[in-house]
């Protein structure tokens, strides 16, 4: 027989709009009973979910870790319970006639006899910075994504400056871009004149390599694409900003890691 490991938990069936918790009870005898109930996801709601646990003198909560369904609940119950986050392939029930009853009776079965390994929830604080930080990487990708528009506008308006520079978004390809976008008729500038450093000694090679012909609509579509990039770069500026505000308590861990 396998050990009962907490007498009293809790097994929560996430869903978006609503939850069901199942608190099992487990006698000296080594027999089981439960109770159900079906709160709403408002935060009222999930109040009432831990009243009605410590009513209980239940502390042990399993619940699986259901997109983002699962943070609600986290929140409130986190400063007052052990709350097990599981991840889904851990705790999947018994192919059938499955009812949100029947999951909850089963994350309740499962983690009373300390069968389900918990995922890693970080403090709040940390949390926090790893969202943040999440966002900032998704805002990277933006970027890239619209510098990979801009080079398949030149790429199809023949105007090869990737092919001679190595970074085509630096300060004396984007001063030859720019004055693309601004003259479009004017085929003959001077090009020397807006390069810097060794790159003066390519001045001939890059000539060569913008010899294309920009249409109205790819040059529009760049000015969306480069304004957009112009956005993408402040945000992201904001979010690290708000960042090394959070993450000063713990200066001394990331200067380890530096």
């Amino acid at each position: 027989m396998l050990k009962i490991v907490y007498p009293i938990c809790c097994g929560i069936d996430v869903h978006k709009k609503f939850i069901v918790a199942t608190v099992g009870t487990t006698n000296k005898s080594g027999v089981t009973e439960y109770q159900t109930k079906q709160f709403s996801t408002f935060t009222e709601d999930l109040h009432r979910l831990l009243e009605w646990l410590k009513s209980q003198s239940c502390i042990h909560v399993c619940m699986e870790s259901t997109g983002k369904y699962w943070h609600p609940v986290f929140n409130i119950l986190e400063h007052d319970c052990e709350v097990l986050v599981a991840n889904p392939k851990y705790v999947k029930g018994i192919k059938g006639k499955k009812t949100d009853k029947k999951d909850s009776i089963w994350l309740c079965d499962i983690h009373k006899h300390g069968l389900v390994p918990s995922s890693f929830i970080p403090p709040l604080p940390i949390r926090q910075i790893r969202d943040l930080m999440r966002y900032r990487f998704k805002l990277i990708n933006f970027k890239s994504s619209e510098k990979n528009r801009v080079q398949n506008s030149l790429t199809i308006s023949n105007i090869m400056i990737s092919s001679v520079v190595s970074d085509t978004f630096g300060a004396s390809s984007m001063r030859i871009i720019n004055h693309i976008l601004d003259n479009p008729d004017d085929t003959d500038f001077d090009v020397s004149s807006m390069l810097h450093g060794r790159m003066k000694n390519k001045t001939d090679t890059i000539v060569k390599s913008i010899q294309g012909h920009l249409t109205e609509p790819q040059a529009d579509k760049m000015r969306v694409c480069l304004d957009h990039i112009d956005s993408i770069e402040k945000h992201i500026a904001d979010i690290e900003s708000v960042v090394l505000k959070l993450v000063q308590p713990y200066m001394r861990q990331v200067e380890l890691i530096l």
